[in-house]
């Protein structure tokens, strides 16, 4: 009777671990299925954008006009900026995107009919 419990209990560990195996499998090829239409991009251009895009938003220079503020009074009086929130994406954006213009060429992609 031993020998039955333990060569059930080793099946069952032995298939619980295919399991697992297999659902690491499929979590392996839900993310190629994901990237498959997704267009390639180097790994230098990558870092190149990122810090395009970081020295952009780190240069940009915000002004108070592009922000909505709202205020409280604390429990002691105070006046406190209770919320602030950034209104200009365009403005930051229209940056960003002129400063990758200026870093790289940009082509016409070509139709094909």
């Amino acid at each position: 009777m031993s020998e039955t419990k333990e060569l059930l209990e080793a099946t069952v560990k032995g298939l619980q671990d295919k399991v697992n195996q297999l659902n690491m499998d499929l979590k392996s090829k839900q993310k190629e299925l994901e990237n498959v239409n997704k267009p390639s991009m180097p790994n230098d251009t990558y870092a190149e954008l990122e810090d395009i895009i970081s020295n952009t938003i780190g240069d940009y220079g915000f002004e108070c006009g592009e922000f909505d503020y709202e205020f409280s009074v604390s429990y002691d009086n105070k006046i406190e900026l209770d919320n602030l929130t950034f209104n200009d994406h365009y403005n930051l954006a229209e940056a960003v995107m002129k400063a990758i213009c200026n870093h790289f060429k940009i082509e016409e992609n070509e139709i094909n009919e």
